[in-house]
């Protein structure tokens, strides 16, 4: 796997470029290089061994090649043509590559590498200079027919400056419109920076992009149209925002994403799987269901039949996609197919897809990226909304797509009488405060949280007397716009309380932690009580001293001060006392 970028416009090409490759780091290469093309069609193609870095420091950041058309590539680098007269990058594997050089070997060409990245370079030249007689459309698709396996190429042609063309096949490739050209990618990351308006290519088609227009052709060199999609990950979603790495920043990011999936699914008490297209009576009428992925979704799969086979009582077959087609599965009409991708593009996946719907099976997708080719093949799709997902090492895709498994299986067990009312209204309820769960078990596990924090008045003649301690009020979980926000609050000595030090993201339960008291009210709901009570298990197994309150009646209140202690509070000047209480008993003070 190797990311592929290209870019046609008003602005200089390498630059662009280097940029969208850095994004595309993640995919793993052992070399990097770029075909950039000047106005008057000359191509010329740096490469380089190793890290991105190196390529960039031999181009001066893309300076040292002027030019406003490009394409980019890691992993294997760019090719010429013989001529070099076409450039072509490659994502994917040409099965059949070796048999095609041969034939053209046999035909007087020459080769450089044993890519078959360059096997493609070389059968465009072979098309373009003879059958094709200098049309480049008509040299690609006759390409396209000879050449076995997947791929997604960017195209430069000489003799047509500024234009790039984009063709694919199974692997990933995306096109983009931006305010000053167009662009590819083979992944959403690298072009985030530059346009949020795509267009996915289907299988066997072409783009033809240029600084102003974008047209789409069918393998028999038709026009065809496509609809535009929204991205709808913002920039900083792609960036690493302060962590080490991305890995760091992606197990953090579970408890929101977890909560984007479920949320919108969630309305008065039940989940809503509208979205699916799926009545009840179908849901009843499903008698097997089958869960397809690859690597980690097969995991999510795996996990998800124990739900859904102890839940809603459906028997469930879980397959590895890779195997699924070829061991020639005996399917079931009544039967329901779950495909499982991240991207939405998975190749082996995606052939299971077309298998169930080839055999007549109803399939749902679960998928992160809007418009990848599971989404827009599947009878229906069910988004988990995560967000770009870098690492290699999946996190939050992971979580997002069991999340999504459980508000399918908690459904289908209602619909099909398989669990009471009562216990699906707790199934429910814990799917609502799940995100806040996996914040706290991460906390309590030395990870990290915000809470939020309330400010004490603690008596006392100088700063130096006040104790070191931390005052808590509602454990909460720091996911989203308008989720609590917050701190722990620190008293260590200062006198001016926005000057004391807060816990914030950064920090984690230790040893060193100083004391700790908690309370918690019932009434307010907005903040599960799961979280004090792991927070407290989080500081005990520390050997942290703390102490913990909860109350049946109360409201929600980030301050305690004495000074706003009034009749009209009650709650509130009981907590006061407590936590004075408590701050004599564990340090010594004589409170007045």
């Amino acid at each position: 796997m190797c990311g592929i970028v290209g870019f046609t416009g008003a602005a200089q090409a390498p630059p662009i470029l280097l940029d969208g490759l850095a994004k595309l780091e993640y995919r793993g290469y052992d070399s990097a290089g770029m075909a950039v093309q000047n106005a008057a069609g000359k191509i010329e193609v740096v490469k380089a061994k190793g890290r991105l870095k190196v390529l960039s420091e031999m181009t001066d950041g893309g300076s040292a090649v002027p030019g406003s058309c490009g394409i980019g590539h890691t992993r294997w680098a760019t090719h010429y043509s013989r001529d070099q007269k076409i450039a072509v990058v490659h994502n994917g594997i040409i099965e059949n590559y070796q048999e095609i050089k041969e034939r053209l070997i046999n035909k007087g060409f020459s080769f450089v590498s044993q890519t078959d990245t360059e096997v493609v370079a070389q059968l465009l030249d072979y098309y373009y200079m003879g059958e094709s007689a200098g049309n480049a459309l008509d040299a690609i698709t006759r390409m396209m027919l000879h050449v076995r396996g997947s791929y997604a190429l960017g195209v430069l042609f000489a003799d047509e400056p500024g234009v790039i063309y984009a063709v694919r096949k199974d692997s990933p490739l995306i096109v983009g419109k931006c305010e000053d050209g167009a662009i590819i990618a083979s992944d959403v990351p690298a072009l985030l920076k530059y346009t949020r308006t795509v267009y996915y290519i289907d299988n066997l088609e072409i783009a033809r992009l240029t600084p102003d227009s974008i047209e789409f052709f069918n393998i028999d060199k038709e026009p065809i149209t496509r609809e535009s999609t929204t991205i709808e990950w913002d920039a900083e979603a792609a960036e690493k925002g302060g962590y080490e790495h991305f890995m760091m920043k992606e197990i953090y990011e579970q408890p929101a994403a977890v909560r984007d999936t479920i949320s919108p699914r969630l309305k008065d008490g039940q989940i809503d799987l509208s979205e699916l297209a799926l009545d009840e009576e179908a849901i009843r009428n499903v008698h097997r269901l089958y869960i397809i992925g690859c690597g980690s979704a097969y995991h999510v799969g795996m996990v998800a039949r124990y739900v859904f086979e102890s839940l809603a009582r459906i028997p469930v077959e879980v397959d590895v996609a890779s195997e699924f087609r070829y061991r020639n599965p005996v399917l079931e009409k009544d039967a329901l197919a779950m495909v499982i991708s991240q991207s939405g593009e998975t190749a082996d996946t995606l052939a299971a897809l077309r298998l169930c719907k080839e055999r007549g099976v109803r399939t749902i997708g679960i998928v992160n990226v809007v418009g990848s080719s599971i989404a827009r093949e599947a009878d229906a799709t069910l988004y988990t909304w995560a967000g770009p997902e870098i690492a290699v090492a999946t996190t939050k895709a992971y979580s997002t797509q069991l999340a999504a498994c459980y508000l399918l299986a908690v459904e289908f067990a209602r619909v099909r009488g398989k669990i009471e009312e009562e216990k699906y209204a707790e199934l429910v309820a814990e799917l609502q405060i799940l995100p806040d769960k996996i914040a706290v078990c991460g906390f309590s596990a030395g990870g990290h949280l915000a809470l939020s924090g309330a400010v004490l008045d603690i008596p006392g003649e100088t700063a130096q007397q006040r104790p070191n301690a931390v005052i808590l009020g509602y454990p909460v979980v720091t996911a989203g716009e308008f989720a609590h926000r917050g701190s722990f609050v620190q008293l260590a000595g200062s006198e001016d309380a926005a000057a004391q030090q807060a816990f914030t993201l950064e920090d984690q339960v230790t040893s060193d932690t100083p004391p700790v008291f908690v309370w918690h009210t019932m009434e307010d709901k907005t903040v599960p009580v799961e979280n004090t009570l792991l927070l407290l298990a989080a500081l005990r197994r520390a050997g942290v001293p703390c102490e913990a309150h909860l109350f049946e009646k109360g409201a929600h209140g980030t301050s305690i001060s004495t000074a706003e202690v009034d009749a009209a509070d009650p709650h509130r000047a009981h907590w006061v006392a407590l936590c004075l209480e408590w701050l004599g008993e564990t340090f010594g003070f004589k409170l007045s």
